[in-house]
């Protein structure tokens, strides 16, 4: 019941909703511009494979420009990527990808769409993705957002006849564009979905094309065009100040976890639309053209479109507010409309816009930004009527959720007025978390049940309210999600979320511990309470050939919000074995399974994540060299924290510290991921790093990627890289030195340590490199080449320098054994006696 009805009110909102911030308050020309979109009906969807491979630039000229209701819907959330800004990868950075899309589109105009397409990682072919997705569950998404979104026009980013030359998931994406535009308008393509929702046949379909997909500028030049066309998205809004292509770099800079920031671009610039689908518009420059976008379009929509003329014509940017008498007009004429798809669209856009006009500042707040079930939370609701208007208004009530609150007050002038309410939290409230990762799914297809959730952007907040309005005799309706408000003095007022969490969440104090021979280990588990005077039994869930002890420990926590520590001594068996710990709190009301993460930037709004509580168990011969390891952290990995849980002692070196640091006293020192990609002064240090090496260290530089990449700056000998990389993590990977002592010592390597890898090999292989460089592993993907440039190692001096490629920043915090032994031999490389000075 209660997360029904959540989802009843959030899948009616038709505009971007970011949880944790402020109302949007509009000035008179953003009113103005509002009232353009509500004012054409036509709709536009942009489909691709991941957050950042839209166009912002045509979603913001569809949206701003034309005024139309546009989207974007990404196959995936963009968890098979890498991270610039920290150590969250896979489902968190989807988490992190998931809002910074709809941060982007909260700039640029549009709104955001997903289907249960889960980014596994680099594909190289459209085979293989549609062999990880579920295809018939990513389709019935496509479908339902079509059949829903009812888009006149499609756009796809990428091409759906040219397999293989570009990512697995972008051709996909376009291949199944096409194949639902026909679909989406048969009765008998996912019939039930058809019954429940009716088809929809769209317009006209295109692709998104440029001199890229041509190979040179020169080429696209040349091409054939006569079914293309092309829109000018350069063009400037004086309304705002501003031009599309600043807005779409606005918007595309939104994506930073995947250093997306751009400069703003000005003056005319043209994008190019090839037909895929349907008829050619024969005004080359309207992608609407023979499309009715009136309220013509609609029965019953000449007396608004009437309306409407005169609204815009003779709209008082001094005085929006003098448009209401009208505009509630409109409202009585939306309601005999013979259009329900429109209709229910209309009519929310139109009470946004008058309270927009009235100056309203609507909001519905609590004190505290977390609470548990039972819990009894203080709510304030305020309105405050600002615009000096002739308009009666009284609040009449406001929904929360299911319960009614009657207000029936008038609203005076510029008057804050605040109601206050104690709600008690349902016993069967959800707990805040992404709806997409509540269950297990697939490694290409996440499980979510529930239909009207599968293609949300965000799960629903928790809790909605809904201000029910009596302006000038008719009911206008305005939905707030509830945020939590407080004051920071030294910013100001903040808003963040508010959420439903567990009575307790419960983490390892390790996300991984590996047992190189059969001792015990003493480790901890931290419980955090969530509610006041928690009392519980902690017990820890292990395969029966591992011993953990105690068998439960009887916990009792007094404050809310407060951490402790419990001791666990655990026994490994006596033979290689790899399994998970799990934890698990259980209460008079819960049973708390979950760790708590709260993804904390100031670009995006607060996000609390719940995953399993456990922890990976490895038992696997292991030794170690030199064991204190420097490590110059680059676009953010979780290798220290990795190399940590396993005895190393890492540090962690700041490059500016590098003039002052003694190298010396270290066995190894490891560059992190991108260092030279994102660390642009790294390179003035390199002189002290090879000195290091030479003096008989190990300098460990991890992989880079090749674009606009100075390649002398990354070793002291020649050195290219290429953008090839191995995406199958069950490829071969044949040892092609076997003498080397890499692989032989402390560890001996051998296939088995190759098992068990996750996502990829590795990526951005070297292509080209000097003679100094000893070669020791060749693999490749399927049908491919081998590439011998994943692991390159060279004496330098008395020490040694390495270029990897291989994905350890995947593999070790994924607690792969054979990595670890064969990442552990690599900074044993240098003897740790040599005489270093």
């Amino acid at each position: 019941m209660f997360r029904n009805y959540i989802l009843s009110i959030v899948c009616l909102l038709c505009t971007v909703s970011l949880f944790g911030q402020s109302p949007k308050q509009l000035s008179a020309p953003e009113i103005y511009e509002e009232l353009e979109k509500f004012n054409f009906l036509g709709t536009a969807l942009y489909v691709a494979a991941h957050p950042d491979d839209e166009n912002t630039r045509l979603i913001s000229y569809l949206s701003n420009g034309l005024h139309a209701r546009t989207a974007y819907l990404s196959l995936t959330r963009g968890d098979g990527g890498q991270n610039l800004i920290g150590t969250e990868i896979r489902e968190l950075l989807g988490v992190i990808r998931s809002q910074e899309l709809q941060m982007a589109r909260a700039t640029d105009g549009g709104q955001q769409f997903f289907t249960r397409a889960n980014d596994f990682g680099y594909s190289k072919h459209p085979d293989e993705t549609l062999e990880f997705w579920d295809k018939d569950k990513v389709m019935e998404d496509i479908l339902y957002v079509i059949r829903t979104f009812k888009p006149d026009v499609i756009v796809n980013r990428f091409d759906h006849r040219t397999p293989g030359r570009t990512h697995g998931h972008h051709t996909s994406s376009a291949m199944l564009s096409v194949e639902a535009f026909d679909l989406a308008a048969d009765p008998k393509a996912y019939p039930e979905q058809a019954k429940k929702h009716g088809t929809w046949q769209v317009t006209r379909q295109f692709m998104n094309t440029s001199w890229w997909f041509y190979g040179s500028r020169e080429n696209f030049d040349k091409a054939d065009k006569s079914n293309m066309i092309s829109v000018d998205a350069g063009i400037y809004y004086p309304v705002r100040g501003i031009s599309n292509g600043e807005i779409s770099s606005l918007a595309r800079s939104k994506h930073r976890s995947q250093g997306f920031g751009s400069s703003g671009a000005r003056g005319s610039y043209q994008e190019y639309l090839e037909l895929l689908n349907g008829s050619l518009p024969e005004n080359k420059e309207n992608l609407f053209d023979g499309i009715n976008t009136t309220w013509t379009r609609v029965k019953g929509g000449q007396k608004i479109k009437d309306i409407m003329d005169d609204v815009l014509a003779n709209f008082n940017f001094k005085n929006p507010s003098e448009i209401v008498p009208q505009l509630l007009q409109i409202k009585s004429q939306l309601s005999s409309i013979q259009n329900d798809h429109w209709k229910d669209i209309k009519s929310e856009h139109l009470d946004a816009i008058i309270t927009a006009c009235l100056g309203m500042h609507i909001e519905a707040s609590t004190e505290v930004q977390q609470c548990t079930r039972g819990d009894s939370i203080d709510l304030t609701y305020e309105v405050t009527f600002r615009s000096p208007s002739n308009s009666n208004c009284t609040l009449e009530s406001v929904r929360l959720n299911q319960q009614d609150q009657e207000i029936s007050e008038a609203l005076e002038a510029n008057t804050q007025n605040k109601w206050f309410k104690k709600i008690g939290v349902a016993s069967d409230a959800p707990f805040s978390n992404p709806y997409w990762l509540n269950e297990t799914g697939t490694l290409g297809t996440y499980k979510v049940e529930e239909e009207k959730l599968r293609t949300m952007p965000q799960s629903p907040s928790s809790y909605v309210a809904t201000f029910n309005f009596d302006i000038d005799g008719q009911n206008v309706a305005v939905t707030r999600d509830v945020n939590y408000r407080y004051v920071d003095p030294a910013i100001g007022e903040i808003r963040q979320p508010f959420v439903v969490i567990p009575e307790a969440s419960v983490k390892f104090s390790k996300e991984l511990y590996l047992f190189g021979d059969g001792a015990s280990q003493k480790f901890d588990v931290i419980v955090k309470s969530g509610k006041e005077n928690l009392k519980g039994r902690l017990q820890l869930n292990v395969p029966n050939d591992w011993k953990v002890e105690p068998a439960f420990v009887d916990i009792e926590i007094p404050l809310r919000g407060q951490e402790q520590n419990f001791s666990f001594n655990l026994t490994p068996p006596n033979k290689v074995s790899e399994a998970f710990i799990s934890a698990v709190v259980k209460t008079d009301n819960e049973t708390c399974n979950q760790t708590l993460i709260n993804i904390d930037y100031d670009h995006i709004p607060l996000q609390t994540v719940l995953r399993p509580a456990e922890s990976k168990i490895v038992r696997v011969p292991l030794v170690k060299g030199g064991t204190n390891i420097a490590y110059i952290m680059g676009a953010g990995d979780k290798v220290p924290e990795s190399l940590t849980n396993v005895g190393y002692s890492v540090s962690e070196i700041d490059i500016a510290n590098l003039n002052t640091t003694n190298l010396n006293q270290y066995d190894a020192v490891v560059i992190g991921i991108r260092a030279y990609n994102t660390k642009k002064d790294l390179k003035l240090y390199n002189q002290i790093l090879w000195d290091y090496a030479h003096d008989g260290g190990t300098l460990v530089v991890q992989y880079n990627t090749s674009r606009r990449l100075n390649f002398d700056m990354l070793a002291p000998y020649d050195i290219k890289l290429s953008r090839k990389r191995v995406t199958d993590e069950v490829s071969n990977m044949d040892i092609i030195n076997p003498n080397h002592i890499v692989v032989n010592s402390p560890n001996k390597i051998t296939d088995k340590d190759f098992e068990s890898w996750v996502q990829e090999r590795g990526l951005y292989f070297a292509e080209e490199w000097g003679p100094e460089f000893d070669t020791i592993i060749a693999c490749n993907d399927k049908g491919e080449d081998p590439l011998q440039g994943s692991l390159l190692i060279a004496p330098h001096g008395k020490g040694h320098f390495v270029y990897t490629s291989i994905s350890w920043f995947r593999q070790l915090p994924a607690g792969v054994p054979g990595a670890y032994r064969f990442f552990a031999n690599i900074l044993a490389l240098s003897d740790s006696d040599n005489d270093r000075p």
